[in-house]
């Protein structure tokens, strides 16, 4: 099968992915041959081809927002048939055995592995995924408009209950890519007023669209404190932007794998009961509850879309933040 593997960590303006045959994988116990039709391009993925986080293996093929077909399982699979459409998802594996397991925090699972990082991802025609780690997808999205909600979707989801938001409490979003302009839409749909900061004035036009309340640069004032907020771009000199845009007693949920910085800053931002969060990873329910939530809401992803052979391209777009919503791969 053909794959755009990394072989070594370099600048994405430099094409790290490289077109490889590799021989089809075959399934294991209760594991599906899933041949891919489509694959989201995320930060992640930059972070991995770049070296930004530290790499288990190489060579490694990324790419964890993927939606394909089911060819055939291996042994003790019965979960999916033979052509059923299915979505894999950045968490591949957990131990169910351990603390956090056990409560029900897979996300933080000491054994956890990941697809595209630990386990061979969707920028290739074919992979191989645990039954239990696969997800139906609902029959009104199309591949392309599916493949997003399956991590930028996802994170956006769980950003927003970290953050604990209230259906009607006011949001503020810092970054707006694909995970936000997700998250916008659910919040929406639960009567929150939602102020969006991002330096790209089509980004602004597009929030706008989807029905942000205010749109404008980190640094201006918005119309009114937030009760929560959260940060999606992967700059720590965001931080006290976002805390002094929250009301006493606001939560600041960071959705990011990798953050350059956390800034010094004046102890004052942080006082009056103001809450920092990180968001790590996700759990299956995260993604069973974001799939039902953007079918209720009506969710409609923005995707710009490349062939598969255009994976380079559509990483240095997205690095430049030059990508209209969500961009995703076809095979």
């Amino acid at each position: 099968m053909k794959a755009h593997a990394l072989t070594a960590p370099r600048p994405i303006a430099e094409g790290p992915l490289r077109l490889l045959d590799r021989p089809v994988p075959e399934p294991r116990d209760r594991e599906v041959l899933v041949r891919v039709r489509a694959c989201g391009v995320c930060h992640t993925d930059l972070h991995i081809v770049e070296g930004e986080i530290p790499l288990p293996r190489l060579p490694l093929v990324p790419g964890h927002q993927i939606v394909g077909v089911v060819e055939r399982g291996g042994p003790g699979a019965t979960r999916y048939a033979r052509g059923t459409r299915v979505g894999v998802a950045w968490l591949h594996w957990t131990c169910g055995r351990c603390s956090f397991c056990r409560r029900g925090q897979e996300n933080l699972c000491d054994n956890a592995r990941f697809t595209g990082y630990h386990a061979d991802g969707g920028y290739a025609e074919y992979l191989v995924a645990p039954e239990d780690f696969v997800y139906a997808l609902p029959a009104s999205y199309s591949d392309e408009q599916a493949a997003p909600l399956l991590c930028a979707g996802i994170i956006g989801y769980r950003a927003l209950r970290v953050s604990g938001l209230e259906p009607g409490e006011r949001l503020a979003l810092f970054g707006f890519g694909a995970s936000a302009h997700i998250a916008l839409q659910i919040a929406r749909h639960r009567r929150s007023a939602i102020d969006v900061f991002t330096r790209s004035e089509e980004h602004r036009r597009l929030a706008l669209r989807l029905g942000a309340a205010w749109a404008g640069q980190a640094g201006e004032a918005p119309p009114a404190l937030a009760d929560r907020a959260i940060l999606f771009a992967p700059a720590g000199r965001l931080i006290p932007h976002a805390l002094r845009a929250l009301r006493k007693g606001g939560t600041l949920a960071i959705a990011v794998i990798h953050l350059d910085t956390i800034p010094e800053m004046d102890y004052g931002l942080l006082f009056e009961e103001r809450v920092v969060r990180s968001v790590t990873a996700s759990t299956r329910r995260d993604g069973e509850e974001l799939l039902a939530a953007a079918v209720e809401a009506e969710v409609r992803p923005e995707v710009e879309t490349f062939p598969m052979a255009d994976v380079n391209r559509a990483l240095a777009l997205l690095k430049a933040g030059k990508l209209k919503g969500a961009g995703v791969l076809l095979a």
